[in-house]
């Protein structure tokens, strides 16, 4: 009880309180005397009843302020449900909204250290491997009795290693952009067939040296980020141009109409594997046929960036053989 009048608020309550009541009955007391005493008497109990509830009440608050210091300090068994009648009612309601909410914070947290934790290890693991093979190729340029030719050879593979690195660290920087939420999107209009040119023409010489043949066929306008949209494409027709055999075809045909913009990118390829086809857009997923030089990230990212334009993208094997890749881009909300 005395913890009590170390409370500045109490202190001035009580001497309010003790002024009134020596004035009321000094007021009853030259009245009467008798009324002097029962005034007194009143005016005690009533300073009484009050000190005891006061005193309830700052017990029950500094309760709740205890068990809110072990809810901190990740005590999660820690019920509030006693504070759930009387006037701490509504505090305690808004206490728990925010308990749950900071209890789901902590576990988005931990999850995310987890998750980083894990981006880490697959990034280190990505760049080690062309890290190793150029550490070799350097070792070998530093000898004496190289031949120009083979010097020639050597510097050629350390540039693609190099490039390698250089479209890994890219990509993955993009990625973390469209995680982060901090990639801005532009709102352009665009004809489907200017866009797929775009999206393809960075992938011609290549398919050029496969001998691989590209058709594309497009009616309508695309509306979104034109240079976003156009790493994406150039992603999937890359994985498409990788498995498919020399000689192979690479189909896309784009249409619009009142719901969204589609373009579907298909090939007379290996197909994608059974085991594969629902990991195919996980980062760092890299299926049974992948080549050496696939990181399994350019599917993800392709499909980032779609979703965050409000679209979809879906992979699916032809009956005739192949893989095939539907893009939907929709006006509104899907």
């Amino acid at each position: 009880m005395m913890k009590l009048f170390r409370n500045l608020e109490i202190k001035k309550t009580v001497l309010i309180y003790g002024i009134l009541t020596v004035a009321a009955v000094i007021t009853a007391y030259l009245w009467e005397r008798r009324f002097g005493l029962l005034m007194l008497g009143v005016c005690t109990v009533f300073v009484a009843v009050y000190l005891l509830a006061t005193y309830r009440r700052y017990r029950r608050i500094s309760g709740l302020a205890a068990d809110i210091d072990r809810i901190l300090h990740e005590d999660c068994q820690v019920s509030l449900e006693k504070y759930a009648e009387g006037e701490l009612a509504i505090l305690q309601s808004e206490i728990y909204k925010m308990t749950v909410r900071l209890r789901e914070q902590q576990l988005s947290l931990k999850e995310d250290k987890v998750y980083l934790a894990d981006s880490l290890a697959d990034i280190s693991h990505q760049i080690r491997t062309p890290l190793t093979s150029i550490n070799l190729l350097v070792s070998l340029l530093s000898e004496q009795d190289i031949t120009p030719a083979r010097r020639q050879q050597l510097s050629h593979e350390l540039y693609e290693l190099l490039s390698r690195i250089e479209w890994l660290i890219t990509a993955l920087l993009k990625m973390s952009r469209l995680d982060a939420g901090t990639a801005k999107f532009k709102s352009e209009t665009l004809p489907l067939e200017e866009l797929l040119r775009r999206g393809t023409a960075p992938l011609l010489v290549s398919m050029d040296l496969r001998d691989q043949s590209l058709e594309v066929s497009a009616e309508g306008d695309f509306s979104g980020d034109v240079s976003w949209t156009c790493e994406a494409i150039t992603n999937i027709v890359k994985n498409c141009m990788e498995h498919t055999q020399e000689g192979g075809s690479i189909e896309i045909n784009a249409s619009e109409n009142a719901l969204y913009a589609e373009i579907i990118i298909s090939d007379n390829g290996r197909g994608i594997a059974a085991e594969d086809l629902p990991h195919i857009f996980e980062r760092f997923y890299k299926g049974r046929d992948s080549g050496e030089k696939s990181f399994g990230i350019g599917l993800a990212l392709a499909r980032r960036i779609i979703t965050a334009q409000n679209g979809t993208l879906k992979a699916e094997n032809k009956l005739s053989g192949g893989a095939k890749f539907t893009i939907r881009f929709y006006r509104g909300t899907v």
